[in-house]
């Protein structure tokens, strides 16, 4: 760790360590106090000399807890602490911090000189002290005036400073209790599935050849990526309707439920139509070492089945 730098990577990562861990911590809480108070006992009596055994004491179910990405103050500290460490706002503190340090150093270096010419000018004391006082603000302005440019520097080369670009992460998934979390979870596969087999088939054998022409190949990449973004337009008009729903009078939210079931179908129907894709490119995969007009063929076939559909669900959406 640097001097004048701070390193929270090691807080952070036992924070999302004890965030992902509140469930259980929950839970050993709840086993615990029915460990101490059980549920009362009831007594039977048999009604022969022989006495009833005594049931054992029912144990309570324990109910399910929601996950910690499901919980409102988890997200909300965890946004936070991101937007913290991300490295734009890292490079915004240090940019502030610099242009402090210069005008701090710019404003001393002026009241040394100002003090100097009070010195030389003799106002305000005898003649000799005077120009001691002089010549001491003289070497006050020269050390504020080097850390000025020092500082001047620094703020130079942040302000210059490009940061890389950062990767582009999975979008966020809709609420646990949306009809679009499960088919937007399934999405997520699916890319990730497709991702790994179209590098697969864009990676030349030793021979120099790819199983599956890089045309196609893009060609599919670019169609899943248009199809993807399609169904997650519809995903958005789900959650829209539900919240319109959540807060509509009783009579309104029949027909809000309907529509929200409609869209859920296309939504499974355009999650189908993507898995033929990945199926077809997980096929030209399987016959990489031969057969290459057919793989080929069959992932053609499915792109450009997906492209109609996608441009079904973007009319839709």
């Amino acid at each position: 760790m640097g001097s004048g730098k701070r390193d929270f990577s090691e807080f952070n990562a036992k924070l999302e360590k004890h965030i992902e861990r509140l469930p259980d911590y929950a839970q050993r809480a709840q086993e615990k106090l029915q460990r101490y108070f059980p549920p009362a006992e009831q007594q039977q009596h048999g009604s022969g000399s022989r006495p009833a055994e005594r049931p054992r004491p029912a144990r309570m179910p324990i109910p399910a807890l929601p996950s910690a990405a499901d919980i409102p103050v988890v997200n909300e500290v965890r946004t936070k602490w991101a937007q913290w460490n991300a490295p734009e706002a890292k490079l915004a503190r240090r940019k502030r911090r610099a242009s402090r340090a210069v005008t701090l150093w710019v404003v001393l270096t002026i009241l040394c000189g100002l003090y100097a010419v009070a010195g030389f000018a003799g106002i305000g004391g005898v003649a000799g002290e005077s120009l001691a006082s002089a010549f001491g603000a003289i070497a006050g302005a020269v050390v504020f005036g080097a850390l000025g440019i020092r500082s001047g520097v620094r703020l130079h080369r942040l302000n210059r400073t490009e940061l890389p670009a950062a990767p582009a992460g999975p979008p966020p998934l809709p609420p646990a209790r949306s009809a679009a979390r499960e088919p937007m979870e399934r999405l997520a596969e699916a890319e990730a599935s497709l991702a790994e087999l179209l590098r697969q088939l864009g990676t030349p054998s030793s021979v120099g050849t790819t199983a599956v022409p890089t045309v196609s190949v893009e060609d599919a990449r670019a169609t899943a990526q248009e199809a993807a973004a399609a169904l997650r337009g519809i995903s958005g008009r789900i959650q829209a309707i539900e919240r319109a729903r959540d807060t509509a009078p009783a009579g309104e939210r029949t027909a809000l439920d309907s529509a929200v079931r409609t869209l859920r179908e296309q939504l499974d129907d355009g999650l189908e139509g993507y898995g033929g894709l990945v199926a077809a490119a997980g096929h030209a995969v399987a016959a990489s070492s031969g057969g290459v007009q057919t793989s080929k063929q069959a992932l053609t076939d499915a792109t450009d089945h997906l492209a109609g559909l996608a441009i079904a669900l973007r009319e839709l959406s």
